[in-house]
């Protein structure tokens, strides 16, 4: 294992078991929400790894053109790299594009290239265009992963529509910031229209709430109005605002090994754990 991450396994050691339980089936989560600096690459990729440290498979398919989520688990993703933009708009099959992160052990990653820009006007005229990722997932075997992540860019575009049509989740970061709550109506609006006419198994299983300030009144009041409208779903740890967060990934890795006795990464493990343990199903 990579020095980065038997150093994040031993700064968890003992605050829960080492392996957590992990899903009778692959659970194909999709991260969105159309407003920007939420979060959800962030939450994304330190989920994804925190759930990987922990025993489970995970595949992290980057739908963001700014590749961000490629960038922060130390994935290549220059323009001449086989992507997420090839399977969708030229039919290449996924197992010709996933690779493994080089920091972290089980967990995989579908690189995005800045080729994907040009995929939204692209994809208008392909058959299925709302569907291409769902069908370049089904004819993959997602069987040996527990988890599929899909990052999203910040729109309700095409790409975000395939991501809601590819997955059986979604999971919605939160700000706790004045309009936290603003345009969620809209993402709300859009789940409905995709599961009446093209995936009815879509589920808003998971509201995360980051950049969390406790100095603030503010944030305890978003937190407290986000729980009165969403209720169970929404995760009991909440992501503090952290500087290490932020910095991690201009050295392509998640804060989970950057730094992972850090705030931020602790809170991480901690919420992956609370999806590890609410969505389990039985153990394999």
């Amino acid at each position: 294992m990579q020095e980065t991450a038997v150093a994040a396994l031993k700064a968890m050691a003992g605050r829960r078991e080492r392996d957590w339980p992990r899903p009778d089936h692959c659970r194909v989560i999709t991260i969105a929400n159309q407003k920007g600096g939420v979060g959800k690459t962030t939450s994304s990729v330190n989920i994804a790894a925190s759930l990987a440290l922990h025993g489970a498979r995970v595949l992290v398919v980057d739908l963001d053109p700014q590749g961000n989520a490629s960038t922060a688990l130390g994935i290549d993703h220059h323009a001449e790299i086989p992507s997420i933009y090839d399977v969708l708009i030229e039919d290449t099959p996924m197992e010709d594009i996933v690779v493994p992160s080089p920091e972290i052990p089980n967990l995989h990653c579908a690189p995005a290239t800045l080729n994907l820009a040009g995929a939204e006007i692209e994809l208008v005229s392909k058959v299925a265009r709302e569907s291409r990722l769902r069908r370049a997932l089904d004819s993959y075997d997602i069987a040996k992963f527990d988890y599929v992540l899909i990052d999203c860019p910040p729109s309700l575009g095409l790409l975000t529509v395939n991501a809601l049509v590819g997955a059986d989740e979604l999971l919605i970061p939160i700000q706790c910031e004045y309009y936290a709550l603003e345009g969620l109506g809209q993402l709300i609006r859009t789940v409905d229209l995709v599961k009446a006419h093209l995936n009815p198994k879509l589920n808003v299983s998971t509201i995360l709430l980051t950049m969390y300030d406790a100095r603030t009144r503010l944030a305890a009041q978003v937190a407290e109005d986000v729980r009165a409208h969403f209720g169970e779903i929404v995760l009991n740890t909440v992501i503090p605002r952290s500087v290490r967060v932020s910095e991690a990934p201009s050295y392509g890795q998640s804060v989970i090994t950057y730094d992972p006795g850090s705030s931020g990464a602790l809170a991480y493990s901690e919420a992956a754990s609370e999806i590890a343990h609410r969505g389990a199903g039985a153990a394999k």
